[in-house]
């Protein structure tokens, strides 16, 4: 079993961690130096003396590759016993990291184990908000409840380390990715929960509130603009072939098929990463069979809110959408791409 910690400009507390660690005889400890700088090097120095591997950045490149510089180090040279990662920082403590360490030993096939807060006593604002927010998007795009997905303390299986090199991400956003990749690749991912501990108002913490939420947000963010232009679509097509056709049925059925191209090409190149590497003629069937399924779900509430409600057809139209939306985000997530 080896340790790894992802370090950026640490502070004495990275050394207090690993004379700790080494009393309870896990394994050995790589460090990533994510590109501290010279003034740091003392503290990595130290390190090493103590027995640590340190692997150096020459620049500041995220946690998501400096985690990755790890698990490929790992799984060259390191022993095979899987991996339990943690932040250098103190906010994870040892007898926690020792915790996931037993529990990766009892596992029965691969999967990620989590030390999950239980976010009591005196939290950060920022941290209690954030997590909430995170926790409800995994929720959202999975169908799924994971109670603490930032953490920086998961163990992993030696077998997952091909895996988790190949993740997007290079940064914060790298380890909500995996953790969506494990649900939608049937991974399994269990918690253990944790101390809770912030340490001077979390202040130590490198995560920068709106450029790392944004990226890891972004495949939200994306889903939703792919979804606002092909509405847009959809929209103009159904009015152009109502006023035409007067016939609803089949103007819902042509605006949706002429929409749905547009959004499955885009969804497969920008939105879901995996989606570049599967083949079309796997997706694609998947994909117009949810199509089907929306189609239908579409008319029906179209049709009940506009022939029975009486509501107008845009009110009716923009009603549907919004109902059918998050179904559609999960959907293609878990079963297309």
């Amino acid at each position: 079993m080896t340790i790894l910690i992802p370090s950026y400009e640490p502070d004495v507390r990275l050394l207090n961690l690993v004379l700790q660690l080494q009393t309870f005889k896990l394994g050995p400890i790589v460090i990533v130096d994510d590109g501290s700088g010279p003034e740091y090097r003392g503290i990595f120095e130290t390190a090493e003396a103590y027995g640590c591997t340190v692997l150096t950045h020459e620049v500041n490149q995220g946690k998501g590759r400096a985690l990755k510089t790890g698990f490929q180090h790992i799984k060259e040279h390191g022993p095979q016993g899987g991996v339990v990662c943690a932040d250098s920082d103190g906010q994870h403590l040892p007898h926690d990291i020792r915790s996931i360490f037993e529990t990766l030993l009892t596992q029965t096939s691969p999967g990620i184990v989590l030390g999950s807060r239980r976010f009591t006593g005196k939290v950060p604002a920022r941290s209690r908000f954030g997590n909430a927010v995170t926790r409800s998007v995994f929720s959202l795009t999975t169908g799924s409840k994971v109670y603490d997905t930032q953490t920086g303390l998961r163990g992993f299986p030696y077998a997952m380390l091909d895996w988790l090199c190949q993740i997007p991400g290079e940064r914060f956003e790298y380890e909500m990715n995996m953790l969506l990749t494990a649900h939608k690749e049937g991974y399994e991912i269990t918690e253990e929960f944790i101390d809770t501990v912030y340490l001077d108002h979390n202040e130590s913490s490198h995560f920068r509130p709106l450029a790392d939420s944004f990226r890891i947000y972004l495949p939200i963010l994306m889903f939703s603009t792919s979804s606002l232009l092909s509405a847009l679509i959809d929209f103009g097509l159904l009015f152009i072939m109502q006023y035409f056709t007067h016939n609803l049925f089949l103007s819902v059925v042509a605006a949706r098929l002429c929409s749905s191209m547009f959004n499955y090409t885009v969804n497969r190149k920008y939105v879901f990463s995996a989606g570049r590497n599967s083949k079309v003629r796997k997706s694609l069937p998947k994909y117009f069979s949810l199509v089907l399924l929306v189609l239908l779900l579409n008319y029906g509430l179209l049709y009940f809110y506009n022939e029975k409600l009486i509501i107008p057809l845009l009110a009716a139209k923009i009603l549907t959408e919004i109902s059918i939306f998050v179904f559609s985000y999960w959907a293609q997530r878990r079963f297309v791409y």
